[in-house]
């Protein structure tokens, strides 16, 4: 195996602010910054959203609030999916399961009962996910997931980024679950990979997080700011308010 790192870029050379997995120290203190931020404003949980904005500041990125395919957060020739998953021990996690869109074999393959052949369904369902990546790669040199594991009672986090990679339909076995939703196994060693649920048609993938991640927490009581306060500082009155 060489010992050269994993560069950015369809060519090779480094298209990105970092190499793929070494997420620099300067971003994990501007996105805990902005969660201090937050905390201050008495918000105990953020959304997939929230991320998408914080890790957008940190990188100097831009934020597309309603995104196509995969694409959340841009930055020169590189673009990121966001994700945010809540734990009780975000620095113990050892495998998050992340929502990744809807797939739907009818609409995109023409498949009208997806119980029929579940090896065709989900076969469909990954062919969906493999158009989307190639659609994202003809605009960027690369397409990333950026995962932040959070805990904002315990202040605790782990943030990792990996390249996104196309599936190949073969190497899973799909079956129903005792849920009634159509899993998919990876046939080397058994693993489940994947969730599909036929109503709905929401695709989950399950992602082990990488000896990469990088686990940090916010290690002081972040005080409140409250409403009297920042009604003073901006000086609030209620001729601000116009009623009819």
């Amino acid at each position: 195996m060489s010992d050269e790192p994993r560069l950015r870029g369809k060519s090779g050379s480094s298209s990105g602010p970092w190499q793929i997995g070494q997420i620099p120290e300067r971003v994990i203190y501007a996105i805990g910054r902005q969660l201090v931020h937050r905390l201050a404003y008495g918000r105990m949980d953020i959304s997939g959203d929230d991320f998408g904005d914080i890790f957008a500041a940190a990188i100097d990125g831009a934020h597309h609030s309603s995104p196509l395919g995969m694409v959340d957060v841009l930055f020169g020739g590189v673009s990121w999916s966001v994700k945010t998953v809540k734990s009780a021990k975000p620095q113990t996690q050892r495998q998050v399961r992340l929502i990744s869109g809807r797939n739907s074999p009818d609409f995109s393959s023409g498949i009208k009962n997806p119980h029929a052949d579940l090896q065709a369904t989900g076969q469909a369902v990954l062919a969906v996910w493999n158009s989307r990546l190639n659609a994202a790669r003809k605009e960027q040199n690369d397409v990333c997931v950026a995962v932040l594991i959070r805990n904002m009672q315990t202040q605790c986090f782990t943030l990792f980024e990996e390249e996104i990679t196309r599936y190949v339909a073969a190497d899973y076995e799909w079956r129903k679950n005792e849920r009634g939703n159509l899993q998919g196994h990876r046939k080397t060693d058994g693993k489940h990979c994947f969730t599909w649920q036929f109503h709905g048609s929401q695709f989950t993938i399950f992602r082990a997080v990488p000896g990469s991640a990088t686990h940090f927490k916010i290690n002081c009581i972040v005080p409140r700011i409250e409403p009297s306060h920042i009604e003073s500082l901006i000086r609030y009155n209620d001729g601000w308010i116009e009623i009819g």
